[in-house]
């Protein structure tokens, strides 16, 4: 989330923070031969034609190798030992900070941690991977633009992947070849397709929209991996929250209330006073992010829209009221649902893509 932050830290910050992408310090080789001996029972040497032993991108929980097999050309994820056992005492070392930066009660932040901590260890679970990345692609392999890879199970256990090797440039190298803004939009039209066809037809998104996730190509198409990070959405939920780009809906205070409650965005305990109050806050802030969804086509480029939408969060993270608020305001669905969408629209941003949003 702050290697894709466009306001809150330096420039310099965001970029080294955007290492965790794919550029972190690898494994050596013979844990990464231990891997494979101890969950496949062969050394990758026994199992590939040729395999890479210098990792070609080192992620957050694992790195990824190029092999060969059979005249194909492979990518080996290959997850750091010990990454599923630090979850839990990673969170705990955590949680005291996010408590104080948020400036919620432990218990009410109960429920966020809980979430982050059941993703997380989905992340780690390899098997599950493989399983949503077969499924996922299959749903979504008539979506225009966009490239999948092949999965190997005979060739993955529950610490290694292997699929086939995607060309293409991740965001930032992309970018720096001056691309077309056809090819931009063409990309920008792709992703956004594909995340609205997960969330409004499958109910299920890849829920982990950072730039390291993505290859982008010079003839419009874009390449999509990793799976780790699936949100399931519940339906109440889903209702609920895509009501709140009806602007219709909004405009019956009564109505709106009740979305807001049902989304947990104010609470029973609520005064009147707060009622109103965060309903006026919460009522500005959806008018500024769901505006793309209110329209036929976008621009993602204006960079005033997003400089509106980083002031107002400026704004009401100095609120008084807000900063004084103990209460935990919003649903643990929204967590993984707002950072795709958040993540989404700093890739749109960044590739200034203008495209059709109307679904």
């Amino acid at each position: 989330m702050l290697s894709m932050d466009k306001g809150m830290l330096p420039k310099a910050y965001t970029e080294k923070f955007t290492m965790s992408q794919y550029s972190a310090p690898p494994l050596s080789g013979p844990l990464v031969v231990n891997t494979f001996v101890k969950t496949l029972g062969k050394t990758p040497a026994q199992l590939y034609d040729a395999f890479d032993m210098k990792a070609s991108n080192a992620a957050s929980i694992g790195q990824v190798h190029k092999a060969s097999k059979d005249g194909k050309q492979l990518a080996v994820k290959i997850q750091y030992p010990g990454v599923a056992n630090s979850v839990k005492s990673d969170l705990r070392i955590v949680k005291p900070f996010a408590v104080r930066i948020v400036g919620m009660n432990e218990v009410d932040m109960d429920k966020y941690f809980e979430e982050i901590e059941t993703k997380l260890l989905e992340e780690t679970d390899y098997k599950l991977e493989l399983r949503r990345s077969v499924e996922l692609s299959e749903l979504c392999a008539h979506i225009p633009n966009l490239v999948f890879p092949r999965y190997y199970a005979n060739m993955s256990s529950d610490r290694i992947i292997t699929m086939d090797w995607l060309q293409g440039k991740h965001l930032k190298e992309f970018l720096e070849t001056n691309p077309t803004q056809d090819v931009r939009n063409r990309i920008g039209q792709a992703l956004w397709d594909f995340y609205q066809f997960q969330m409004h037809k499958l109910r299920k998104v890849h829920a982990d929209p950072h730039p390291g996730n993505f290859l982008l190509r010079e003839d419009g198409t874009v390449g999509i991996f990793d799976f780790g990070c699936v949100k399931e959405i519940p339906e109440d939920f889903y209702v609920n929250y895509f009501l709140l780009t009806n602007q219709e809906v909004l405009k019956d205070e009564q109505r709106r209330r009740e979305i807001y409650t049902n989304l947990e965005m104010i609470h029973p305990s609520d005064s009147e006073k707060e009622i109103e109050f965060f309903s006026g806050l919460f009522q500005k802030m959806i008018s500024l992010l769901t505006l793309p969804f209110t329209v036929d086509r976008f621009d993602f480029g204006d960079e005033a829209y997003f400089t509106e939408i980083y002031a107002y969060m400026d704004y009401l993270y100095n609120l008084k009221e807000v900063r004084d608020s103990k209460v935990a305001r919003g649903s643990r669905h929204s967590l993984y649902v707002n950072r795709t969408y958040f993540g989404l629209y700093s890739i749109l941003s960044d590739l200034k893509a203008d495209i059709k949003t109307g679904w």
